[in-house]
C-alpha cells in the first residue's frame, strides 16, 4: 500500500490518524513538528497530512519545503480554525485539500483515497511523459542517423521535416528546407519526386521502390530508389506524404557490372560456357550471318534467337517465330511462304507467309530438324537466292530476312542417314551455338532459381523471399532432363503450393525429390531405342500426355512426336 506522513503537534491526532490509516493497509510515519518532518520527508511519502498550526513553524512552511524539494505527493492541511484566507494560501502553495478538526474517520479515509488516486494518476502521467520523451529523443536520433534522406510534406506540399541525409544527397540543409514549398526548395530535384508525390496524395497508398535517375549538385549522375507513404496523424487523418530517398548509385553500378557478367539479354548464367556464348552473341549481333542453335529441349534456344535479333541492327523490325514440328508439311509450307487463293482446298484468300512478315527482320525456325525433304529444298532456295515463291504462285518475291534455326536433334547424324540435306545443313550452320544442358552448368542453378523467384513474385503478386537449404539442395541435385524450362516449372509449382514466405522441399514436384529414376533415364538416353510397343505403353501410362510419356521413355518430347508420325500413330 502507500506511505503516509502525519505531522501534528497533538499526539492524540497523530495516533488517531495512524489507527485509521493502518487499518486500511497503509504505512504511517508520525512527526511531532517541523524538524521531525524534515527527516521523514526523505522516505518519499505518497501523501502528507500536516497541521497548519505547529508549535514552532506553520504547516505552510512544510508545504513550501515539499515543493522546493520537488517531492510529488498530495498535501492535505489540517486546521482547527479554517478561514478563506488560509484556504486560498494553501491552494496557492499547491495543497490538495484541507480537513477541519475534529477529523472524523469517514472524511479522513475519503480524502485519503482521493488523494492517493490523484497521486497514482500523476505518477502514471509522469511515467508516460518520460517514456514519450525518451521515445521522441530515440526516434529523433534514429531519424537523423539513417543514411536515407527523409522528407515529410503536408497536403500543400510544404516541407514539414527533413533529416541530415538530405545534405549528403542534395546539398540542402534541413533548417533551410523546413516550412518551405518543396518544389521551390528542392529546385530541379523535385521533378524526380513530382509523380510519386502526386500518386500518394491522390490514392493515399504506399508507393514502393520507385527508381529515379538524376544529377547531384555538382552534376554527377546518381541513381536513387524512392518510397512514398501517407502521413497519418494520431486520429488516423491523412495529413501529407513521407518520402524516403535511398541513394543506390554505387549499388546500381555493381548491379550493372554483375548483369554484364551473369546475363545477356533475357538469359541468366555465369557458367564459363555461357560467358563464351555471350561473347559470341555480341559478335553475331552485328552481322546477318545465319545461325544454328543446338541443344537439349528447354535449354533456352528461343532466348538466344531473341538476343541475336534485339541486340542487332534488325531490332526495330519483326522477329517472327515458327515451330516447324507443330505443323504438317502442307500447312508448314503455307505458313512459311504464303499461298494464293485457290492454291488448295480451303485457300479462300491470299495468305502472307512468315518469311514475308519477317521482311527486314529475323525469322526463327524452331525444330528445324523435323521439316520434310520438300520444305528443306524450298528453304535452301530462300537461303541461296533470298527469294520465296508462294504456294500456287509462279512469281517470286525478294525477302530480306535473317534466318536463325534451332534443333535438339543431331543434324549431322540425320545428314549421314539421308534424312536431312547436307547442303541445307551447311547453309544453316554458318555459325553453330551449342547450348549446354542445365546439368552441365549447375553453378547457374542458384542464379536461375533467384531469377524465377523474382519473376513469379511480380507475376503472382507474392512475397516469397527464397528457399530452404533442403529445397535448394534438392534442386541442385536433380539431373534436369527438361533443363531450364523444367526448372522454371518446378519453381512455379512450388509457388502454387507455398502458403508462407519460404519455399520448402515439400512444395517441389515429387520427381525432384526422387531423382534416381530420372538419372537412370538420362544415362541411357543415348542408347535408348523407342519402338512402337514402348511408345504405346508409355502413352497409356501417361494417360495420353506426350510430355509425360517422353519423361517415362527418357527421350525428348520432339522424339515422341517424330515417332508418332513414323509409326503413323499421330
Amino acid at each position: 500500500m502507500s506511505k503516509i506522513l502525519v505531522i501534528d503537534d497533538e499526539e492524540s491526532i497523530r495516533l488517531t490518524f495512524r489507527a485509521f490509516l493502518e487499518r486500511e493497509g497503509h504505512t504511517v510515519f508520525l512527526a511531532q513538528g517541523y524538524e521531525d518532518a524534515l527527516g521523514l520527508l526523505d522516505e518519499a511519502p505518497d501523501l502528507v497530512f500536516v497541521d497548519i498550526l505547529l508549535d514552532a513553524m506553520s504547516g505552510m512552511e512544510i508545504l513550501k519545503v515539499i515543493r522546493d524539494r520537488g517531492l510529488v505527493c498530495p498535501v492535505v492541511l489540517v486546521t482547527g480554525e479554517p478561514s478563506l484566507e488560509t484556504a486560498t494560501q494553501a491552494l496557492r502553495l499547491g495543497a490538495y485539500d484541507y480537513l477541519q478538526k475534529p477529523v472524523n474517520k469517514d472524511a479522513l479515509l475519503r480524502v485519503t483515497r482521493q488523494a492517493l488516486r490523484l497521486k497514482q494518476l500523476e505518477d502514471e502521467k509522469r511515467t508516460l511523459e518520460a517514456e514519450r520523451s525518451s521515445l521522441r529523443l530515440h526516434l529523433e536520433a534514429v531519424f537523423q542517423s539513417v543514411p536515407e534522406a527523409i522528407i515529410s510534406l503536408d497536403l500543400q506540399g510544404r516541407i514539414l521535416q527533413t533529416n541530415r541525409a538530405t545534405v549528403d544527397l542534395f546539398g540542402l540543409q534541413p533548417a533551410e528546407l523546413e516550412g518551405s514549398d518543396y518544389e521551390q526548395s528542392l529546385g530541379h530535384f523535385h521533378e524526380a519526386f513530382a509523380q510519386l508525390v502526386r500518386e500518394t496524395l491522390r490514392h493515399r497508398k504506399h508507393v514502393r521502390e520507385f527508381r529515379i535517375e538524376f544529377r547531384d549538385i555538382i552534376g554527377d549522375p546518381r541513381t536513387a530508389v524512392l518510397d512514398a507513404s501517407p502521413l497519418i496523424d494520431a486520429d488516423g487523418g491523412f495529413i501529407g506524404v513521407v518520402l524516403v530517398v535511398r541513394d543506390i548509385t554505387r549499388l546500381a553500378g555493381l548491379e550493372k557490372e554483375l548483369r554484364e557478367r551473369r546475363s545477356y539479354g533475357n538469359m541468366v548464367g555465369k557458367n564459363q560456357r555461357m560467358r563464351e556464348i555471350y561473347s559470341l552473341l555480341e559478335d553475331l549481333a552485328r552481322t546477318d550471318t545465319t545461325v544454328l542453335i543446338t541443344g537439349d529441349s528447354g535449354t533456352g534456344k528461343e532466348l538466344i534467337a531473341e538476343a541475336l535479333h534485339y541486340s542487332g541492327p534488325r531490332a526495330k523490325k519483326p522477329l517472327v517465330r515458327v515451330n516447324c514440328s507443330a505443323l504438317s508439311e502442307n500447312l508448314l509450307e503455307s505458313e512459311l511462304f504464303g499461298h494464293v487463293r485457290g492454291a488448295f482446298t480451303g485457300a479462300v484468300r491470299d495468305k502472307v507467309g512468315r518469311f514475308k512478315l519477317a521482311h527486314g527482320g529475323t525469322i526463327f525456325l524452331d525444330e528445324i530438324g523435323d521439316i520434310s525433304p520438300r520444305i528443306q529444298l524450298k528453304l535452301l532456295r530462300v537461303l541461296q537466292e533470298k527469294e520465296i515463291e508462294r504456294v500456287g504462285d509462279t512469281a517470286t518475291m525478294k525477302v530480306d530476312v535473317r534466318v536463325v534455326a534451332a534443333t535438339n536433334q543431331n543434324l549431322r547424324e540425320r545428314v549421314a542417314c539421308g534424312e536431312f540435306r547436307e547442303d541445307l545443313y551447311y547453309r544453316l550452320k554458318v555459325v553453330e551455338i551449342k547450348l549446354p544442358p542445365l546439368r552441365e552448368r549447375r553453378d547457374d542453378i542458384p542464379l536461375l532459381i533467384d531469377h524465377f523467384v523474382r519473376s513469379f513474385n511480380m507475376e503472382m503478386d507474392r512475397h516469397i523471399n527464397g528457399l530452404t537449404e533442403e529445397a535448394r539442395s534438392a534442386l541442385m541435385n536433380y539431373p534436369w532432363p527438361g533443363n531450364i524450362r523444367e526448372l522454371k516449372h518446378a519453381v512455379e509449382h512450388a509457388f502454387v503450393l507455398c502458403r508462407g514466405q519460404t519455399i520448402e522441399a515439400r512444395h517441389l514436384p515429387a520427381e525432384i525429390l526422387h531423382p534416381q529414376e530420372i538419372m537412370a533415364n538420362i544415362l541411357t538416353q543415348g542408347d535408348r531405342v523407342v519402338d512402337r510397343g514402348a511408345l504405346q505403353n508409355a502413352l497409356e501410362r501417361a494417360g495420353g500426355n506426350k510430355a509425360k510419356a517422353a519423361r517415362i521413355l527418357g527421350v525428348s518430347r520432339q522424339t515422341v512426336y517424330r515417332k508418332l508420325r513414323e509409326f503413323e500413330m499421330a
